[in-house]
């Protein structure tokens, strides 16, 4: 397994920042592996909602579907899947003055022959999350509800 976490402080008060993250379509905004990012059905994000995530990575795409398996205050988590990776985004928010602190971490687990390329592509997450922590705080401060 891969796991990644970034400590990210986005300038607005933690209901805001949570509404923005709830809705995982708008991975796009701040996510630079994702490349679109659709939801499965109608409505406002709840437990159970699903999205349609294409990514890039090292240079191919693939799908992933996520699913918001976790909904309360201070915490949202989405779990990915297809046929090669499982993916889980734990997000974890706290007030810190007029901002928000959170948590950001992400884990990957590999099926089959993908195992294998596990110690190959660490580097290569910890890049992504690099780029998470700079692209979210700026996403989720322009956005407007």
């Amino acid at each position: 397994m891969i796991s990644v976490e970034r400590v990210i402080v986005v300038r607005r008060p933690l209901a805001e920042v949570v509404a923005y993250l709830e809705d995982f379509g708008r991975a796009e905004e701040w996510d630079p592996g994702t490349v679109r990012c659709v939801g499965i059905g109608e409505g406002a994000p709840r437990p159970g909602s699903r999205w349609r995530n294409t990514s890039r990575f090292r240079g191919r795409t693939t799908e992933l579907e996520y699913e918001l398996v976790v909904r309360e205050p201070a915490r949202l988590v989405f779990s990915g899947r297809n046929r090669t990776v499982d993916a889980l985004d734990d997000l974890r928010f706290a007030e810190e003055g007029a901002a928000t602190r959170l948590v950001y971490r992400a884990s990957l687990s590999f099926k089959g022959f993908a195992r294998l390329a596990e110690p190959f592509l660490r580097g290569e997450f910890e890049r992504l999350g690099d780029g998470v922590a700079d692209r979210l705080p700026g996403a989720a401060e322009a956005w407007r509800p």
